[in-house]
């Protein structure tokens, strides 16, 4: 599971957020099934070169949405999906979609060019 986790620390986005968003992505797209037992929060931070608070903080956010599952004494799990919020695969790209038809716009790209664009990208 370490190796499918990957921030960028000069990105804009806060590490936290960026962690969370990719977890959530894992378990949505079914790397990270039910039951699934999440590396410890100093085992995470110790592979992401990053602070253990920032790892704390997105894994406890997850906890608090219902994505994870924190048991006392026992590893954090990746919790039942009824318990989390019904999040489709697409739900979680509209951020990004948002943006990249606004930047179409603000550069007089037609949606047809948009379009021949993704395609061009999808199938390399």
């Amino acid at each position: 599971m370490l190796e499918l986790i990957k921030v960028n620390p000069s990105s804009g986005e806060p590490i936290y957020r960026q962690l969370h968003e990719q977890i959530v992505r894992l378990i949505v797209g079914g790397q990270l099934p039910v039951d699934q037992v999440l590396p410890s929060v100093r085992q995470l931070a110790e592979h992401l070169a990053v602070n253990p608070m920032t790892v704390s903080r997105a894994i406890q956010q997850l906890v608090e949405q219902g994505w994870l599952e924190r048991r006392r004494g026992q590893p954090t799990r990746v919790a039942n999906k009824q318990n989390a919020p019904a999040t489709s695969s697409l739900q979680l790209l509209a951020p990004q979609a948002n943006d990249l038809i606004s930047q179409a716009k603000q550069l007089g790209i037609s949606l047809d060019e948009l379009q021949a664009l993704v395609s061009q990208q999808w199938n390399q």
